[in-house]
């Protein structure tokens, strides 16, 4: 039988991917608290993921907000099963500093130049200076 953090993902879930039968939450008590694992389709963990990371983090909110009630620490982890059947575990923090490392990039690229003559002739002073 599911508890209720179980079913909370799961509902949650469910509603946002396109293959709510292939929804999997289980759960682990360990040294941390509550860990729970969801597993969905493929095709669903970006979904399940959201823009730089938005969607999960907020299921993590909700969770938290959840284990404020139950007195639990709850722990989310998404994990991606590839077509081979195999598992890995997916860190949205990960996906969502990358995303934003290329945007930063992309946006950025005008700047870098102006921020590195910027920075030499700031050592070159420091250069001057007698210490």
């Amino acid at each position: 039988m599911a508890t209720i953090d179980q079913q909370f993902v799961e509902y949650i879930v469910k509603t946002l991917v396109n293959n709510p039968d292939k929804v999997a939450v289980e759960r682990k008590i360990d040294e941390k608290g509550v860990l729970l694992s969801l597993t969905v389709d493929p095709e669903d963990v970006g979904r399940v993921i959201g823009k730089r990371g938005v969607t999960a983090q907020a299921i993590r909110v909700l969770l938290r907000a959840l284990g404020t009630k139950q007195d639990a620490r709850y722990n989310l982890k998404i994990v991606n099963t590839d077509e081979d059947g195999g598992a890995k575990a997916v860190k949205s923090e990960v996906v969502e500093e990358v995303s934003e490392d290329v945007e930063e990039t992309e946006e950025s690229e005008g700047e870098t130049s102006e921020l590195a003559e910027k920075t030499r002739a700031e050592l070159a002073d420091l250069d001057d200076l007698d210490i």
